[in-house]
């Protein structure tokens, strides 16, 4: 702010005076998400940026709000998405500039966007914070033999304890990760606190950037064959579909479990049940499966080794918020003229959730 003085009157200018845009929400009436992911401090955050349109637009109704939302420079979504095809956004949204999506992967509507020019943001970090925080304290259970004991316990106290010394504990025990994306760097990072070896499997990670990570870059069956917990988060891409078979499992330790919190369909799961029922001391955690629910005559349900939860690693409840504040801060930068944080480019789209 400065002042001005003219003809003996003292005039108030602001420098770099905000300019509002215009902004529209993706989603139907239905999706309860929105207002989960952009809750009042989310939207107070956007306030003296945005000026967003009442209702939400969706494939059946942009013809209805055509007038009132073609000037919209900025859009905002979230889980649930509409379907829109590249004439709708060239039709109905003509001056849509950036699309901030606060949730994960935008796999499946991100390609239509960005080939009419419109920049995609994706809250893909702030959904990566509790899987790690998820999947890192499931380790650190894991090679305690808790998921073994924890219910042998009740039958017989000697016998659990003697199940748990079979596994390694945390210090010096030998973790696997497969991917190292956004997630797999961040279960890497909070596990170091309890000095482990952490081997990855990620093709696309550069020598440099594992020597800074500090874990050691290396194949599937050597991750299958000496690590004592082994968990998924490669990219969910069709080459990723089937991926974890019977060649790996069959490698795996007497003792070693495998956590997966990334896409069950990565997973034969016949030949995970089958290396499960001829060791039945090795273990899996399955925060996801495929499909989802698993069937009700799924072997998973009768395994003392398989420990099932219902895709809660992602963020869920106050965790939700999160991806909005990524997306305000995300859009503040936008308006402000600063380098965006969470872009998704098509070549990142390659290998990417």
């Amino acid at each position: 702010m400065y002042w001005l003085k003219l003809d003996g009157h003292f005039l108030i200018y602001k420098e770099d005076e905000q300019v509002v845009r215009k902004a529209v929400i993706l989603a139907a009436r239905e999706n309860t998400s929105v207002g989960q992911v952009y809750n009042g401090s989310v939207m107070e955050k956007l306030s003296p940026y945005v000026d967003i349109y009442q209702e939400w637009v969706h494939s059946g109704n942009m013809k209805q709000h055509a007038e009132q939302i073609r000037e919209a420079e900025i859009a905002f979504s979230t889980w649930g998405i509409p379907e829109f095809t590249e004439e709708d956004i060239k039709t109905y949204l003509p001056n849509l500039k950036v699309l901030f999506y606060g949730a994960g992967s935008v796999q499946r509507f991100a390609r239509t966007f960005i080939s009419q020019g419109v920049t995609v943001v994706s809250s893909w970090a702030a959904n990566a914070v509790p899987v790690a925080e998820f999947t890192a304290s499931q380790i650190v259970l894991a090679n305690k033999g808790f998921y073994r004991s924890l219910f042998r316990y009740k039958q017989d106290n000697r016998e659990a304890l003697s199940v748990a010394r079979m596994y390694p504990g945390n210090f010096g025990a030998r973790v696997g990760i497969l991917g190292a994306g956004m997630i797999g760097k961040k279960v890497v990072r909070l596990l170091k606190a309890y000095e482990l070896s952490i081997d990855v499997f990620d093709p696309f990670l550069p020598d440099a950037a594992a020597a800074e990570l500090g874990v050691r870059k290396t194949g599937l069956l050597d991750i299958f064959t000496n690590c004592d917990t082994i968990s998924n988060h490669l990219a969910n891409l069709p080459a990723t579909e089937g991926m974890l078979n019977k060649e790996h499992f069959d490698r795996m330790q007497p003792h070693a479990t495998f956590i997966n919190t990334g896409r069950g369909a990565q997973v034969v799961e016949a030949d995970l049940i089958r290396a499960l029922k001829e060791v039945p001391t090795r273990t899996a955690v399955l925060d996801v499966t495929f499909p989802e629910p698993v069937r009700p005559d799924s072997d998973f349900l009768n395994m003392d080794n398989v420990f099932l939860t219902p895709h809660i690693a992602g963020s869920m409840n106050r965790e939700i918020a999160r991806m909005g504040h990524y997306m305000a801060e995300e859009c503040e930068r936008y308006c402000n003229c600063k380098p965006l944080q969470y872009e998704v480019t098509l070549p990142m789209l390659e290998t990417m959730a």
